[in-house]
């Protein structure tokens, strides 16, 4: 089965919000759920919501506003839920 993508924003905006400091915390809890095998976290260009902070597109959906601080919080409240709705639907 072809592991699903999960975007990471790393355009300009999103460097200067702080992405590299979102990137390691977003690898451990991808780690920590066990989702390496199912899900492959990729960088990508500006995803045109710079407005909203750090972005994440999972499947067409974005997550906003991600920072170092709330990371995990957004995880397990927002991006979780949807990976496995979606997941569970292949």
């Amino acid at each position: 089965m072809a592991k699903e993508n999960l975007f990471l924003c790393m355009g300009s905006a999103c460097h200067q919000l702080g992405v590299y400091e979102v990137l390691p915390k977003l690898q451990a809890l991808i780690h920590t759920h066990k989702l390496e095998d199912i899900l492959e976290l990729k960088g990508s260009f500006c995803l045109e919501t710079c407005r909203h902070g750090i972005v994440m597109k999972f499947k067409g959906q974005h997550f906003l506003n991600i920072n170092s601080q709330n990371i995990e919080e957004k995880f397990m409240q927002e991006i979780l839920p949807v990976i496995k709705a979606e997941l569970n639907h292949v």
